[in-house]
């Protein structure tokens, strides 16, 4: 007897179509899986027996074969267990077939027959709805993650007898479907500018970075509120678009990350890792390779607290995130992209230990310290962060005053306005959203400055020595300050903001 199930693996962040194949053959009872499986995979049968077995049916005493066809791409994960229960059941005439062929079928079995959640259903659902298959049988905890895609119809199930009863008449049952206009708006309530006292100069450069997607270096003293400054940075980003709220919700969704009952991520992500990470997880790879932090931060905003404390290595693999908007990871077999779209955050001190800059304490590096302190970020990289902006200590006239700063929603509205300037002017070019992503072609189009502006940059490269990423950095900047005022043409005011936006550069303290 033979039956076929229809399931789906990931591969990267996207899915593709998986047929379980079951035959049943004469001679000594054994179980066998073939198709590129992993140990997860394989160990489905010692699930699979007593699941089936536990829900009242009967396991076949004969030569079971399971086959995951394509059979030249690896198989992972435990979601292959109830399409092999109920192609089991299938092949033994236990449950009528139904809609069995007309069905994508996930979950991962325990060994009282429930079903249990699986990662990757998102992707699994597009891959479903792009192929024309109509019914899509998940675990209840992902129903809500499903149910996003309107073109199928999704059943969640509870247990391998509820999944035998969709398959036997879907008809009676009632699909689940997500409302997108119930689902509870993103954003942190808890975190606002409004908190932070004083350092108007850094939050109008936060401002600057979130209207045109700039990466942003802060460098201050300990405790003058980068990281504050920092965490509250996707409070003042444009909220998610359904585009966007989908392709970060996939990476989420196949890192394991989305909590079970969620539809969607709503709130654009904010990941901060730990100055330990490995190159590995901060790009991602593994043997069967998993998105890192720069793709989960996707969309995002990826903040490096300390960062000369991380390994140099670590650092100079953000080179190609931070230039395409993706990452390869390459191994013998296989060759994955995985997307990390994501705005840069970092702060640093000024010097080891921290005072080089601060008006209360005094600095005892010396100058050779400060070097060698700031050479463990190399030049490649600073090129690729648009603004370097430094943030001094707080006065204590700041800190006991009673004035509120300005709202996050505040200055969300003009950072708003800015991308939309932006998302006119880049209309007819794909994978453009900002000002950031600009090509050099873009740059001698929409931010040649006036005569003014000009003569401003010729001196700044003369005196500075600024490279040609930087020249292009600082155009950038300039435009995105320009979209910020309402302004069609890049003054020299503009230009002059931008230029101060280069302390690195300019090495002030040293």
């Amino acid at each position: 007897m033979l039956a076929k199930v229809l399931s789906c693996a990931v591969l990267g962040v996207d899915a593709f179509i998986v047929e379980v194949e079951i035959d049943l053959g004469s001679g000594l009872p054994s179980y066998a899986t073939v198709g590129l499986p992993t140990e997860a995979v394989r160990e489905s049968r010692d699930r699979v027996f007593p699941a089936i077995k536990n829900s009242g049916y009967m396991f076949p005493a004969k030569r079971v074969t399971v086959n995951l066809a394509p059979a030249d791409m690896k198989k992972e994960g435990a979601a292959f267990d109830l399409p092999i229960a109920l192609g089991v059941l299938a092949a033994t005439e236990q449950i009528e077939t139904g809609a069995l062929a007309d069905t994508l079928v996930l979950g991962e079995l325990s060994l009282d027959g429930c079903v249990r959640s699986v990662r990757g259903v998102l992707p699994m659902a597009l891959e479903a709805a792009s192929r024309g298959i109509r019914n899509l049988i998940v675990p209840e905890p992902n129903a809500r993650e499903a149910g996003v895609i309107q073109k199928i119809d999704v059943y969640p199930v509870a247990t391998l007898c509820d999944a035998a009863s969709v398959i036997k008449n879907p008809g009676a049952f009632k699909p689940h479907r997500t409302v997108l206009a119930e689902e509870p708006e993103g954003g942190n309530d808890d975190l606002d500018f409004a908190e932070v006292r004083g350092q108007e100069h850094a939050k109008r450069a936060l401002e600057v970075a979130a209207a045109g997607g700039h990466n942003i270096l802060l460098i201050g003293p300990p405790g003058s509120g980068k990281t504050m400054l920092a965490r509250r940075l996707p409070t003042i980003l444009p909220p998610l678009t359904l585009e966007e709220a989908l392709e970060t919700t996939k990476i989420h969704s196949v890192a394991g990350l989305l909590p079970n009952g969620t539809a969607l991520v709503l709130e654009r992500p904010f990941r901060s890792p730990h100055h330990t990470i490995s190159d590995a997880g901060l790009i991602g790879g593994g043997r069967y390779p998993r998105p890192g932090e720069v793709s989960l931060a996707h969309r995002g905003v990826l903040f490096l607290d300390e960062l000369p404390e991380f390994r140099k290595n670590v650092l100079e693999v953000l080179r190609q995130p931070l230039e395409d908007g993706s990452v390869t990871i390459s191994r013998a077999a296989i060759s994955l992209d995985f997307p990390s779209g994501f705005m840069l955050a970092a702060a640093m001190n000024p010097c080891p230990c921290g005072y080089r800059t601060d008006r209360k304490n005094q600095c005892t590096c010396s100058s050779v310290e400060v070097e060698r302190y700031l050479s463990k970020i190399s030049g490649p990289l600073l090129d690729r962060i648009d603004i370097h902006i430094e943030v001094p200590s707080v006065t204590y006239q700041e800190l006991a005053s009673r004035e509120t700063g300005e709202k996050s929603t505040d200055v969300r509205a003009r950072v708003v306005q800015a991308r939309g300037i932006q998302a006119g002017r880049f209309e007819r070019r794909r994978r453009i959203f900002s000002n950031a992503m600009m090509l050099p072609r873009d740059i001698r189009a929409w931010c040649l400055p006036d005569s003014e502006g000009a003569g401003l940059i010729k001196m700044a490269i003369s005196q500075l020595g600024l490279s040609a990423r930087a020249y292009d950095r600082i155009l950038k900047v300039s435009r995105t300050i320009a979209d910020l005022e309402g302004s069609e043409d890049v003054k020299s005011s503009h230009i002059s903001e931008a230029i101060q936006y280069r302390s690195l550069d300019r090495k002030l303290w040293l």
